[in-house]
């Protein structure tokens, strides 16, 4: 006979076992003990609002060629530093130091990176309170301080 248990009366026990068991599987222990909220910089949050530290440019994976525009940031709710994609030709121009930006995820697999570029799992869609892509199509400009 194996470990498992069989019988009338002998449903507790399998429940019991399985409830163990289920602590192998990788998915469930991390979803039970929260560490994908632990180790998002978001905090689960979909969008959060950070502080521009300087500007990078990240080169994109094979087959393509090309340096992808981002920034590097300073989260305001939790001082955490990462890196942001700026979407769209030119926006790099309408960004600078010490500039208030909103983040929000950039839309790969489970909250991962996207496409060709590494490691990158944020894109700006605000700067300043004005919209990147009004700025980009000149419908509006960015506040003078």
């Amino acid at each position: 006979m194996g470990k498992t248990s069989n019988g009338i009366f002998a449903a507790r026990k399998l429940k019991r076992i399985r409830q163990k068991l289920r602590w192998k599987y990788k998915p469930y222990k991390r979803r039970m003990l929260g560490l994908d909220y632990k180790s998002d910089p978001l905090q689960g949050s979909p969008q959060a609002k950070a502080i521009v530290l300087e500007k990078v440019g990240i080169e994109c994976r094979q087959p393509n060629s090309a340096v992808r525009k981002a920034v590097r940031v300073q989260l305001i709710k939790n001082g955490k530093v990462i890196t942001a994609f700026t979407p769209g030709d030119g926006a790099l121009n309408f960004i600078d130091e010490h500039d208030e930006v909103h983040l929000c995820g950039l839309g790969g697999p489970e909250g991962k990176a996207m496409g060709d570029i590494p490691g990158i799992r944020w894109q700006v869609f605000k700067v300043n309170n004005v919209s990147l892509k009004a700025l980009l199509s000149g419908k509006k400009e960015k506040p003078r301080r």
